[in-house]
Order: structure tokens, then C-alpha cells, then sequence
């Protein structure tokens, strides 16, 4: 909407010749300003099936990308960005913001480190419940587009938060799903997408899991949460209370590791943005993507060759991925839960 972007870029303050009616004039624009006046990056915060024009307009005219998750409306598009972006040579981070959590960066550190020994379960779960009725046809506007197939893709509920769950359980345990069999429902009479999802995960190097998203699950608000279980130990993490990683071993008492503390690793430590016993919550989490995303920009301004862990914000690589996993488990529940296979090369253990 031009009228809306020229007010909202005088309630930031931008100058008028800065505010542009579309995001196609704006890319050509700013790529004649000045290389000390023209904007470093573009973020994409649109419904899905905008982000990959925005994100192939910002990448040909040489922009670096941050974008909402998924990371485009089918992997064919997926596809098409990730070429473009290893074409060009620009960034792109996708705002899986969960994973900027400290605890579950802690909770990945962990698993890395072998304190649990190999990964044989995961249990991830994603439960809402704020479209267990239609309100999309009362004009909702987040769930208006979020159940539209000609907006938000092949999937609903998987699209929107089963993709967060997947990314999850891939970044903790460092394991890539192979195979998946899934059972797509959508319970709302009317709507076109699916609400809820039940999906058995085969992991590369044997381990199993179990996902299931929802968003007809009444009285829950946003209770991701997972549970990994090792060879020699556990650990548990919930969004709803994200400041404490539970551990879980057999011959001991559990420990509650909490954010802010001395004994942490150095990613979660890194990560940390208040004082401890502080809520650190679903905007830090989201500024520590946003920040690993701008610290890697400014490297590339400044040519600094120093890379960063690539656990500092989610990549092209995920964007992919998340692509695949939505695709397969929509064939996988078409084909009455058969086993699909994501098609993609295994990872280094």
C-alpha cells in the first residue's frame, strides 16, 4: 500500500525521497544512491508469497537479504534463491528467530559437545490454538492470509510453525531428517490449509522423532517446545519459559541450567542481553539474529575476512531445507502418511 509506506516512513522519520511506493522502485533507486548513502541490506517481514520477489529484486541489485521463514511459496522458488544468492556472493539469513534464544544455543552446544552421547529421540512440538475457529472469514488479517493457498504455499500450519519445529530439532541435535510420514488435517470446516500436523521423523545416523504443530489446539498460545534424548542424557527446553534448559540423567538429579550464568557457553553467553532472572524472551531472541546478521554485513563493508559460526543466524541452506520439509510432508499426508524422503545430501556427523 504507497500511502502506507509514505506514513510509516514519516513516523520513522526517513526522508520523503527515502520512502518508496513499492519494494521493485525501491531497489532501483537505492542502487544508485551513493555507496555511502544507499541501505546495506533489505529485510522481508511480507506474507510468503512475496519473499522471493523481494529477495531476487534485492539480491540482483545488490542487496544483502534477512527474511521471514518460510523462506519462499515452493522449493522450486527455494531453489531458484539459493543460485541467486550463491551467484552473487550476497548474505541471506532467514529469521528462524527461536534459534536466538542463549538456551538453545546452550542446548545445541551440549548435544555437540557429546554430554549426552549420540542422539536417538527427538520430540518437538508446536502447539496454538488461536485458529481452532474460522476467524479467517471475519477479515483477520494475520490468519486471512496465513490459510490462503495463493499466499501462504502448499501448507498452513506446517508452513508457519511446523517449519520452526523442524528448524529446531535440526539446529539443537545437528541431524538432518531423511525421511518423514506425516498426517496433515484441516479440522476448521472451510478452510483450505491444514491446522494441525503429525509427523514421525527419521533422522540421518538412526535417530527417530516424533513433530506435531497445531493451531486448533484450544487454550494453548505458543508452547513450541523439544526434548532430546541421548545415549547417556537428556535435555528439555519450552518457549514459554525459555530461561531454563532442563538436563536429564540417569544416575543423577536433573539440572536446571538458567540464563545469565557464569556457567554457560560461550554462544549462550554471547547471546545473553539482560541480567539474569530477566525475561529473555521473543524480541531478544529475534535482535540476536538481526545482530549476527549485521556484524556479517559489516564485515563484508569493511572486508574482514573473519567468518562467523554459522549458528549466529539461520542461512540459505535452512531456507532450503525448511522448502523440503514442507513439500514432503504435504506429498507424505496426500499419500496416506507413505514415508517421503527430503532428496537432500546428508550432512558430516
Amino acid at each position: 500500500d504507497p500511502q502506507r509506506s509514505k506514513d510509516s516512513g514519516a513516523d520513522l522519520f526517513l526522508p520523503p525521497d527515502r520512502v518508496y511506493p513499492n519494494f521493485e522502485e525501491m531497489m532501483l533507486r537505492e542502487r544508485n544512491l551513493p555507496a555511502d548513502r544507499r541501505m546495506d541490506f533489505v529485510a522481508i517481514v511480507t506474507p510468503n508469497h512475496v519473499h522471493f520477489p523481494a529477495a531476487k529484486a534485492a539480491l540482483e541489485n545488490g542487496f544483502h537479504v534477512l527474511s521471514d521463514k518460510p523462506a519462499t511459496f515452493n522449493l522450486a522458488e527455494a531453489l531458484g534463491l539459493e543460485a541467486l544468492v550463491r551467484s552473487t556472493g550476497l548474505l541471506y539469513g532467514l529469521t528462524h528467530n527461536y534459534t536466538g534464544y542463549p538456551l538453545v544455543r546452550e542446548a545445541r552446544e551440549i548435544v555437540r559437545s557429546g554430554r549426552i552421547g549420540a542422539v536417538r529421540k527427538v520430540v518437538v512440538e508446536y502447539p496454538q490454538g488461536w485458529l481452532a475457529t474460522r476467524i479467517e472469514s471475519s477479515g483477520q488479517k494475520q490468519a486471512s492470509w496465513r490459510t490462503d493457498p495463493a499466499r501462504s504455499g502448499a501448507a498452513g500450519c506446517v508452513g508457519d510453525i511446523g517449519t520452526h519445529a523442524e528448524n529446531l530439532a535440526e539446529f539443537i541435535t545437528g541431524l538432518r531428517i531423511r525421511e518423514l510420514a506425516a498426517d496433515l488435517t484441516a479440522f476448521v470446516d472451510g478452510r483450505l490449509l491444514d491446522d494441525d500436523a503429525n509427523i514421525l521423523l527419521r533422522f540421518e545416523y538412526g535417530a527417530k522423532g516424533i513433530l506435531h504443530s497445531s493451531q486448533i489446539s484450544v487454550g494453548e498460545e505458543n508452547a513450541l517446545n523439544i526434548r532430546v534424548y541421548g545415549e547417556r542424557g537428556g535435555l528439555e527446553w519450552h518457549q514459554q519459559e525459555p530461561n531454563t534448559l532442563r538436563l536429564k540423567w540417569p544416575d543423577r538429579p536433573s539440572e536446571l541450567l538458567r540464563t545469565g550464568q557464569a556457567y554457560l557457553g560461550a554462544s549462550a553467553s554471547f547471546s545473553t542481553r539482560l541480567p539474569a532472572g530477566h525475561p529473555e524472551g521473543y524480541l531478544e531472541a529475534f535482535a540476536n539474529l538481526y545482530r549476527g546478521f549485521a556484524e556479517a554485513v559489516s564485515d563484508r563493508l569493511d572486508n574482514n575476512p573473519a567468518a562467523l559460526d554459522a549458528s549466529i543466524f539461520p542461512g540459505i541452506e535452512d531456507a532450503v531445507r525448511g522448502m523440503a520439509f514442507i513439500e514432503a510432508v504435504v506429498a507424505s499426508s496426500k499419500a496416506n502418511a507413505a514415508w517421503t524422503g527430503l532428496d537432500m545430501p546428508p550432512s558430516t556427523p
